[in-house]
């Protein structure tokens, strides 16, 4: 084992050594200097609190091949903040609109990029396949395991592009640790172990108030039935309530989840087991604060540990995945890895320069540039996605029944082609969700 590390460890040294997870944005660029303007993807981004800052950022910097052509929000106070932050990092001004299907409507948009509330994910990402749009979707692309369904039966009817943000799967160090890992790298792989940990405060009771002037509440609220406005939702606490949101769950372990399976090399589990709670404060929050879940399968295990409102790190680490295997282990964030031997004795370690945080809620960083520049080059032809919505809906869905599990109290097993629980009519009926009339998803 000690051998075969060092000799990875000199492979994956050089790697280091060129300025890891820039190389598909420089590549991206690099075409970008010999193609007109003509030839740009243009871009309508939507949702344009916290994640739709990274969406400008990576935008901006890829740039040579994309140009953003709107920005769309239905508060026109966040919209206005954005707009002027967009015309400084841009040097133009997008057009600014308060209603998406503007933006669909328009033939001057090739893409739509969507960091809105987790409720109007698939509802948005389908519309635009309709109207003819390539989609890059953040997680969770769907906020029920049917709506899954449906994006993935839309791509491939309507055959426009759907890349899913879990930016990772850009990631240079990581992909090229994956493929170490599936030759051999640590023996045979068999349990993943992935967590999150934040210090989160309470969302507080809310107040039935005035919709604020400037939010136009109807749109916000798009697919989900009608409720009063109150003063604790928009914009952000919508996360923790199920008419609108997933919980840390998919807030988060979207990413590390889908790193775990991933490296183990596996799709649906046989079984989903969860149990925590809301344990830290008590408040309108309407998922766990706490969250331990099983995946099962034959001769694998992945685990995943969400802690919404309790930061201490594991392996000094806010959020990260733990890969096993007969010969040693690798320890993997967006900062870098850890390589261990099969006593636990350390002999690696890469580190990208930068340190993330759970803190921060928009997420700049190289790995989502240059998952943005994979998914404009395969716009154009040159690439192929990343992380292409029937990949990434695996771990999705694998975490919505993680939900599933909670919500009914008990062990879920499942048929692993399709996912449905198997003999719980109960569990199935959280397997979709109620639309408002008109709203309703269709392919």
């Amino acid at each position: 084992m000690g051998n075969e590390i060092v000799t990875r460890r000199t492979f994956l040294g050089g790697l280091a050594a060129g300025a890891a997870g820039t190389a598909i944005a420089s590549t991206a660029r690099s075409y970008g200097q010999i193609m007109g303007a003509n030839d740009r993807v243009n871009f309508a981004v939507n949702g344009l609190n916290g994640r739709g800052y990274a969406h400008l950022d990576a935008l901006r910097d890829n740039s040579k091949n994309a140009r953003i052509a709107y920005i769309c929000d239905p508060d026109a106070k966040v919209l206005a903040r954005y707009a002027d932050k967009a015309q400084q990092e841009l040097g133009y001004a997008p057009r600014a609109e308060g209603d998406f299907r503007k933006a669909l409507a328009s033939k001057d948009v090739d893409a739509i990029t969507i960091a809105t509330p987790d409720h109007w994910h698939t509802p948005m990402a389908v519309l635009g396949l309709k109207a003819g749009k390539h989609v890059y979707v953040e997680k969770p692309s769907s906020q029920n395991p049917r709506e899954g369904e449906l994006i993935v039966a839309a791509q491939k009817k309507y055959g426009k592009h759907v890349q899913v943000g879990d930016q990772q799967r850009s990631s240079d160090y990581t992909i090229k640790m994956i493929e170490q890992i599936h030759q051999g790298f640590i023996g045979e792989a068999y349990l993943a172990r992935a967590w999150y940990a934040n210090v989160r405060g309470s969302m507080g009771i809310g107040k039935p108030a005035p919709v604020p002037e400037t939010l136009n509440w109807d749109l916000w609220q798009g697919p989900a039935p009608r409720s009063e406005y109150k003063d604790n939702i928009h914009p952000y606490n919508w996360h923790w309530l199920r008419r609108y949101g997933t919980g840390e769950t998919l807030n988060n372990g979207t990413h590390e989840v889908d790193v775990c399976r991933w490296a183990l090399g596996v799709d649906f589990p046989m079984t989903v087991s969860a149990t925590g709670g809301r344990y830290q404060y008590k408040d309108d929050w309407q998922f766990y604060d706490t969250l331990i879940t099983d995946f099962g399968y034959k001769d694998k295990t992945i685990s995943w540990e969400g802690r919404s409102c309790q930061g201490m790190r594991v392996y000094g680490r806010d959020r990260g995945s733990m890969i096993c295997g007969t010969k040693g282990t690798v320890v993997i964030d967006r900062d870098g890895y850890d390589v261990f031997d099969w006593k636990g004795k350390q002999t690696d370690q890469f580190r990208v320069g930068t340190q993330t945080s759970t803190t921060d809620t928009v997420g700049r960083d190289a790995m989502t540039d240059a998952h943005f520049a994979n998914f404009i080059a395969t716009v154009q032809g040159r690439e192929q996605l990343n992380s292409p919505i029937w990949v990434a809906n695996v771990a999705v869905t694998m975490l919505l029944l993680s939900n599933i599990a909670w919500f009914v109290d008990r062990k879920l097993h499942l048929d692993t082609e399709t996912a449905h629980v198997l003999n719980d009519d109960e569990a199935m009926k959280y397997w979709g969700r109620t639309y408002e009339p008109g709203w309703e998803v269709t392919v």
